[in-house]
């Protein structure tokens, strides 16, 4: 299981497992290859993302147009999965996965998740000290000492075996560590490393204001409108729907609400806003589109239900831009990101009533006041930054006895 530590004079040699090039991923590569003091090479397991392929949930066919493979040393192990699917477990099978890390010969191992059948066989089976990079949360779900079901046993029971198995763990948030504990991780093994984003690319620009104020514009939006932005999936644990049910019932005089994307829920949402001056749908923009898109609204809104909602890292993108988000208790960067009153506000999950009332609140201030709430977000997304989470990791080797101790 343990690889043997690198001589002093040579960098220890860093191998990431992740399923396919992500874009919250990529900038993070390229930042620890240019200044850790590690030798890092990426193995993607699928080119979804780069090659055009269709997003079920999405319900289109895209690749990301935002560069994810330059800065930093990379192979892709050919994925022989009957059916590929990033969204699977059966999705990927790499059978040549173990004989590309035996060429690396790696120190450490930064593996992404569990849920896909290579992920899992290198925790079971490790090549070398794996340092676990997840983003789950008990966030709306029971958390007592006794699982209430024979199945919730038996699953408690498989987390506390595959998590037992890391050497240390990168938890993204305050839930995400809450999550690790409760399943057995000591505190010992947690090295925070905060979910980021690149916030370079997402920079409020002149030339990405001015497209926003056109967008208002060609929307039929008055300058002077409060907005709230709802831009992903449009898929029932995200619930727009339940969004656009609180917005009509808000009924804020002048406010207005745009749905940016697309998904299975599209014409129930279509249909649901037939004849609402006040209710916009815009279709799913790529990475390069999407600054100026978060720009388009006053305030942000996430109201995804249940576990599913790991982190939320569009908030991040839009607290970069200097919006302020409003979340449901059940979005797993809440306790981190979306401090009440200050970067933004938090409701219920699944409570139209309560995410009604906050819409009548958040609505009706001046925008000059949503704003200023903007700004105060954008200063406190910053901390949440590659370098920090670069940190975490280089913390983590260094418990592995692979870096001096910081």
């Amino acid at each position: 299981m343990s690889a043997a530590a690198p001589p002093p004079a040579v960098l220890p040699r860093l191998a990431v497992v992740v399923s396919h090039p992500i874009q919250y991923y990529a900038p993070w590569f390229r930042r620890i290859a240019a200044s850790a003091p590690v030798e890092l090479k990426v193995f993607h397991l699928s080119d979804h993302g780069v090659a055009r392929r269709t997003d079920a949930q999405f319900g289109a066919a895209f690749a990301w147009d935002t560069d994810l493979l330059s800065g930093y040393a990379h192979e892709f192990v050919p994925n022989r999965a009957k059916h590929p699917d990033v969204n699977r477990f059966a999705g990927l099978r790499n059978p040549g996965l173990r004989h590309a890390l035996r060429a690396f010969a790696p120190h450490a191992l930064l593996l992404f998740g569990y849920a896909f059948r290579p992920h899992l066989d290198l925790l079971l089976r490790p090549p070398a000290p794996i340092v676990f990079r997840g983003d789950s949360h008990l966030l709306g779900s029971p958390t007592g000492s006794l699982p209430r079901s024979p199945r919730a046993l038996l699953r408690r029971l498989a987390l506390r075996l595959i998590y037992s198995r890391p050497a240390a763990f990168l938890p993204v948030g305050s839930a995400n560590a809450a999550y690790f504990r409760h399943h057995g991780v000591p505190p010992e093994k947690l090295f925070p490393a905060p979910h980021a984003v690149d916030a370079d690319h997402f920079a409020a620009t002149p030339e990405r204001l001015a497209s926003a104020a056109a967008q208002r514009a060609a929307l039929g939006i008055p300058a002077d409108a409060p907005v709230v932005l709802f831009a992903g999936k449009f898929i029932p644990k995200k619930r727009p729907d339940l969004l656009l049910a609180a917005f009509l019932r808000a009924a804020v005089p002048g406010a207005h609400l745009v749905l940016a994307g697309d998904g299975e829920l599209a014409p129930a949402l279509r249909a649901a806003a037939a004849g609402r001056a006040a209710v916009h749908f815009l279709p799913f923009a790529n990475q390069s589109a999407m600054p100026a898109r978060y720009l388009l609204g006053d305030v942000f809104a996430l109201p995804s239900e249940g576990r599913h909602e790991t982190w939320g890292l569009a908030v991040n993108e839009a607290m970069h831009l200097g919006r302020p988000a409003l979340v449901s208790d059940h979005v797993g960067c809440h306790p981190d990101l979306v401090l009440p009153l200050q970067t933004g506000w938090t409701f219920p999950a699944g409570d139209e009533a309560a995410l009604a009332a906050l819409l009548r609140d958040v609505l009706a201030r001046p925008r000059s006041e949503l704003a200023a709430i903007g700004e105060t977000a954008r200063r406190h997304a910053a901390a949440f930054s590659y370098e920090a989470a670069t940190a975490g990791l280089l913390r983590a080797l260094a418990s592995l006895r692979l870096l001096p101790a910081p």
